[in-house]
């Protein structure tokens, strides 16, 4: 998938679950694919605290499964 499409996926996804993605702060270090996996595990108008609240859970979630650090 092109880069084009998977930003299109991106907003389509927080439009759908009622986020605006201008009000997400620039300073929040998420990978795409994190956020996208927040999102789809939200109903549709979920607003903005449950989208921060999910992602807390998938961020927390890859940290707990990620291999140790030397």
């Amino acid at each position: 998938m092109t880069e084009g499409k998977r930003f299109a996926q991106l907003l389509k996804e927080f439009e759908r679950v009622g986020v605006d993605p201008n009000t997400i702060s620039a300073g929040l270090a998420v990978r795409e694919e994190d956020a996208l996996r927040a999102l789809h595990a939200l109903p549709d108008n979920a607003g903005p605290a449950a989208f921060l609240t999910q992602l807390r859970l998938v961020m927390t979630h890859m940290a707990s499964h990620a291999p140790p650090r030397e």
